[in-house]
């Protein structure tokens, strides 16, 4: 579970607003292993300062956030191999996906290959384990703990070819697209 520490300001002065677990934590019973966390949130970069109170995250419609607004994932990746199982059902690890990463579950493509894009630039750090960055001209880069991935809204997909769990942090910044891409 990850633990959560929030400062704010009361009377002019700096105070903890909050201090504990994140309450938008999901492990998801259809990807055993699999695990996100929804730490914070601003809007369209209105972060108004100093911070008073109260949990951004739980009023979020989109996981994915509109242009200057912000999003701060921790996610837990389990082996690809889980994925393997007999017992694996794709349908019930969509509808999970939709439920609990909304806005990002409709980016990824239909056909099961994890490739996805959003209007993000991506700041993303591998805190344990080992992940596989796959961009969609089949080019790989394995990851380990401590590197630093920056995705500029490019089409992509994570795999853990590894066999324990990895754990990314990633803030996402929405970013308007060019081109209409």
């Amino acid at each position: 579970m990850v633990r959560r520490v929030v400062t704010g300001e009361q009377n002019g002065k700096s105070v903890f607003v909050s201090d504990g677990p994140v309450a938008t934590t999901h492990d998801y019973a259809a990807v055993p292993g699999f695990r996100t966390t929804l730490a914070w949130a601003t809007l369209q970069g209105v972060a108004p300062l100093p911070h008073e109170g109260g949990d951004p995250v739980v009023s979020i419609q989109s996981v994915v956030p509109d242009p200057h607004g912000t999003r701060l994932l921790v996610v837990q990746f389990p082996p690809d191999s889980s994925l393997d199982s007999a017992d694996f059902d794709p349908v019930a690890a969509g509808q999970e996906y939709e439920a609990h990463l909304p806005g990002l579950a409709q980016a990824f493509e239909p056909d099961g290959s994890g490739m996805h894009r959003t209007a993000t630039v991506d700041y993303d750090i591998i805190v344990s384990g080992e992940l596989w960055l796959e961009l969609d001209d089949g080019e790989i880069r394995h990851l380990k703990a401590g590197d630093i991935v920056i995705q500029n809204g490019t089409r992509h997909a994570w795999r853990n070819r590894g066999t324990v769990p990895a754990v990314m942090v990633a803030v996402l910044i929405g970013a308007a697209k060019q081109n209409g891409q």
